[in-house]
């Protein structure tokens, strides 16, 4: 017996939220027609059991003390969420103090070579932290005392 496509959506629903279109996706093999499933994640929007607000709430929650606004910001782009939903959902993100801590967590101290700083720059660049972030976490002029600055 075959689940229908409206079981199969719950279930994977059940596990995790998922973007509208994360769930086409994962539920185009198995629709007969794409108005089938244009209907059924209609449904399942105005039922309440998917909503591209709420991923985009939980991922942020999930992944925002690991990654900068940048990266969290693409990979909902690429997951089909709204940039209007994007912005309103990463407004309150604090990338200052993630990258001070993934930094820290990292690192730990200062760069003393070119080579070092590059490395440094490169490591927060890919998390997707923006470039004036970058530059003051690896500055030093912090206002944090856990990130205390070098001496002058």
């Amino acid at each position: 017996m075959t689940k229908s496509l409206k079981a199969r959506a719950v279930d994977l629903l059940a596990r995790r939220e998922y973007s509208r279109r994360e769930l086409e996706q994962r539920l185009a093999p198995f629709a007969e027609s794409s108005e089938q499933l244009q209907h059924l994640l209609d449904d399942l929007v105005s039922q309440h059991w998917q909503s591209d607000q709420r991923f985009a709430e939980q991922y942020t929650q999930a992944k925002g003390n690991k990654y900068g606004s940048r990266r969290l910001e693409q990979t909902m782009r690429q997951r089909g969420i709204a940039a209007d939903t994007i912005r309103e959902v990463l407004h309150t993100q604090d990338d200052l103090s993630v990258a001070q801590a993934q930094w820290q967590k990292k690192f730990g101290r200062r760069p003393d070579t070119p080579q070092e700083q590059a490395r440094q720059l490169r490591f927060l660049a890919s998390r997707g932290f923006p470039m004036a972030i970058i530059r003051q976490v690896l500055s030093g002029h912090i206002d944090d005392t856990d990130f205390p600055a070098d001496e002058e």
